[in-house]
This record gives structure tokens, C-alpha cells and sequence, in this order.
């Protein structure tokens, strides 16, 4: 195939968020003229999968929107979600509309790094909804929704796009049926394909196409971004930045004053650990369930994280200018004076270990519960009474 070999770009240019890595190597795909059928996109949650492959359906089609083509132009329309070639899917809830589909679709139009999982952000109306939705593709909607669009042939594109984002949550009927479609491709008809769980896929899947991997975004990169595309006064967008994980599309959904009254309730969560503080440990734990869906849980344990990891600058270096939470030295003053033996680096991997349970659905009072107990004997410099092999042990109603 040699029709984009002429092409001379700077992939994703207009809206792209770091991954310079993954921009150059996308780059020399298109240039070589040696596009394959299937790419799968592959990294952390919120560092732009979806977003990439949106701006790789819009280059392969000749769209002018998140990539500048400029008079290599060669489509009309405005973006991917106008253009009769480029077909989205995410995972869906059991019972879903297609006009919540739409909605989802159209605030990605608007933004590509908008968070529309139905997993993550289970109500578009209610943002402070804590319900879970598990989301995933169903047998039926593959048939019914997906299946047909590997069947037509390009409208006004060079190519077919079809791009399914999440693809881990493909139920077992739906993989084998999707992986039939991977074995025999049409010529015209190409996949990009979204994970946050390569281990989750079939290997025949991976296997079948070519993965581009990206990886967690930098501090300076996310506060760059959120200063020039989100419109964040310089001292927010670096906080907010440091807290961030590597996630940019979460972030954007943090408040910078909320996540320091988070940090407040995070003191008196170690304290409460510390002392094996059962009723307040409980309430605490119960009340951040009640209160945070999945995208505030996630920013409390990446608050809680940098904090810790403020304790370890501190105390190796007692330089206040070095820490994140500055307006808090006294607090991180006293806590490495007072817990010298405490086992930082192992809090952060605990803190660290949390996250994907999370997302796995697990009971986050029951995980904040769980992650106190082991705070407990950290922070006195001792190994932890359970083993991380068998957490599950901190659950005695369980214990034979």
C-alpha cells in the first residue's frame, strides 16, 4: 500500500499528549507505506489510547482535526465522528441506549481524551454517582453492532476504520468471534484496537496485530497540558500534576482544593492506622466508598501516594522546596520524626497494589481496611503480620 508514503506530518501535533515515542513510530508506519489491518494501542489508564487511535483513523482517512494535514487534506469532513468510514465502540452495561452511546461518542468528538467508559464514569448527568457498571462486549453487540461494519466497503475514505477501545473486557464468545474477522481481513478494513490489559487478551489476538505500546505521562508533560488545553492557572496545573499518577484524562476531573481537603482526611487515615484506630479506621473507610466513584478513588490513593513519597524526599534530604505538599511540612516534619523506622517505599507499593483492585471491583472499604492494617506495622518498621500473598487473611469472617 503506497497511498500515505507522500505524506509529511507531525502525528497528533494538535492535541496529543506526549508518547513521543509512539508519534514517531506511527509516523514511519504511514511514510512506509506499509500499513498494516490491526494495531493495538496498549498502556495505563488516561494516557491517550483512545485518543491515538481516534488521530490514526482521522490520518488514515486524510482528516484535518487532531493531526494538522494541512493541504494533504483529503477529506471534507471535520473529525472522525462525522466521517461514514470510521466506526467507535466501547464497552457496554447489560442494558444500554443508543442514545447514551451517542452522548458518550459525541463528548469524545468534542475532546479525545474524555472519559466515557461506562466502567469508569458510570452517569453522564450525575458526576459524583459512586455505582459501578461493569462494561464489556456482549456476544450480541458484537453480531449486531460490530460484526456488519467489518463488511462495507470505504464510503469516501481509503480505508475502513474500526476501532474498539477496552478490548480486554471481551467476553470469551465475543473474542473467538472477533478473532475470525482478525484471521481473514478485507483489504480496505483496518482495527485499532484500545487495552489497559494485554495479559486479559487471547495471544492469537496480539498476536495478529501490531502493538503500539505508551506508557504513564510525565509530571511536566500533563502540567503543560493542563495549563495550555485545559486552561489551569500554573500552580493548580503542577499540583494537579504531581498528584496525577501518569493519568491525564483523570486528572482533568480533580479539583485542586478538594484533593487537599482529601489530603487532611489522608493525615488522619495514617494516624488512625498508626494506632489501630478500628472505629475510625471503619468510618473513614466507609465514608470514602460511600462518597467517591471509581475516578475519586483512584485520586485518593494517588494523593495518598504522593504524600508518602513527599515523606520519603523529606527525610532523605530535609529540603521543604523538594516536596509536593509544602504547605504541609510541619505534618511531614513530625511524622519523620517521629516514625524514622517507617518502611516508606513498602507504604507506596501497598498504595500501589490498591489501584488495580479497585478496578477489579473490589469492596473499596474492605481494601482501605485491609491497607491500614498493613500501614500499621510499616510504619514501625516491621514486616506486616500477613503476607501480600495472603491479604486476603485481614478478612477473618473468611479464615477457617
Amino acid at each position: 500500500m503506497t497511498d500515505y508514503q507522500d505524506l509529511n506530518f507531525e502525528f497528533g501535533d494538535e492535541r496529543l499528549v506526549g508518547q513521543q515515542l509512539a508519534k514517531e513510530h506511527i509516523e514511519r508506519l504511514m511514510t512506509s507505506g506499509r500499513v498494516s489491518h490491526s494495531y493495538l494501542f496498549s498502556g495505563p489508564s488516561g494516557v491517550g489510547k483512545t485518543a491515538f487511535a481516534l488521530a490514526f483513523a482521522e490520518v488514515l482517512n486524510g482528516i484535518s482535526h487532531l493531526t494538522n494535514l494541512g493541504d494533504q487534506t483529503f477529506s471534507k469532513k471535520s473529525s472522525w465522528f462525522t466521517h461514514p468510514d470510521i466506526h467507535v465502540f466501547i464497552p457496554v452495561p447489560t442494558s444500554v441506549t443508543i442514545e447514551e452511546l451517542r452522548l458518550r461518542l459525541e463528548m469524545l468528538k468534542k475532546d479525545p481524551y474524555e472519559i466515557v467508559d461506562f466502567s469508569l464514569r458510570p452517569s453522564m448527568t450525575d458526576e459524583s454517582s459512586s455505582k459501578n457498571l461493569r462494561a464489556f462486549y456482549p456476544i450480541d453487540y458484537f453480531h449486531d453492532e460490530i460484526r456488519p461494519k467489518a463488511f462495507l466497503k470505504p464510503n469516501e475514505g481509503r480505508k475502513t476504520v474500526i476501532i474498539m477501545t477496552g478490548i480486554e473486557t471481551m467476553r470469551k464468545e465475543a473474542a473467538n468471534a472477533f478473532l475470525k474477522l482478525l484471521e481473514e481481513p478485507s483489504e480496505d478494513l483496518i482495527f485499532l484496537l484500545t487495552t489497559g490489559n494485554t495479559e486479559a487478551l487471547l495471544p492469537t489476538i496480539i498476536s495478529r496485530c501490531q502493538h503500539i505500546q505508551l506508557t504513564p505521562l510525565k509530571t511536566e508533560e500533563i502540567e503543560k497540558a493542563l495549563i495550555k488545553q485545559d486552561g489551569l492557572a500554573e500552580k493548580e496545573a503542577r499540583y494537579l500534576a504531581r498528584v496525577s499518577g501518569g493519568n491525564y484524562a483523570m486528572t482533568r476531573f480533580f479539583d485542586a482544593e478538594t484533593l487537599k481537603a482529601t489530603r487532611e482526611d489522608i493525615i488522619k487515615f495514617l494516624r488512625y492506622s498508626y494506632t489501630l484506630d478500628a472505629r475510625n479506621i471503619i468510618e473513614a473507610a466507609q465514608d470514602w466508598q460511600s462518597q467517591r466513584n471509581l475516578e475519586g478513588q483512584i485520586a485518593l490513593l494517588n494523593v495518598m501516594e504522593v504524600f508518602i513519597r513527599d515523606l520519603m524526599v523529606y527525610r532523605s534530604s530535609q529540603n521543604a522546596s523538594l516536596v509536593t505538599n509544602a504547605d504541609q511540612i510541619e505534618v511531614i516534619e513530625k511524622f519523620c520524626e517521629t516514625l524514622n523506622n517507617a518502611r516508606l517505599e513498602d507504604m507506596i507499593t501497598e498504595v500501589n497494589r490498591c489501584k488495580p483492585m479497585m478496578y477489579q471491583y473490589v469492596q473499596p472499604k474492605l481494601i482501605y481496611t485491609a491497607l491500614a492494617f498493613r500501614f500499621s506495622s510499616l510504619m514501625r518498621g516491621l514486616d506486616t503480620t500477613i503476607s501480600s500473598g495472603d491479604s486476603w487473611k485481614h478478612l477473618p469472617a473468611f479464615v477457617e
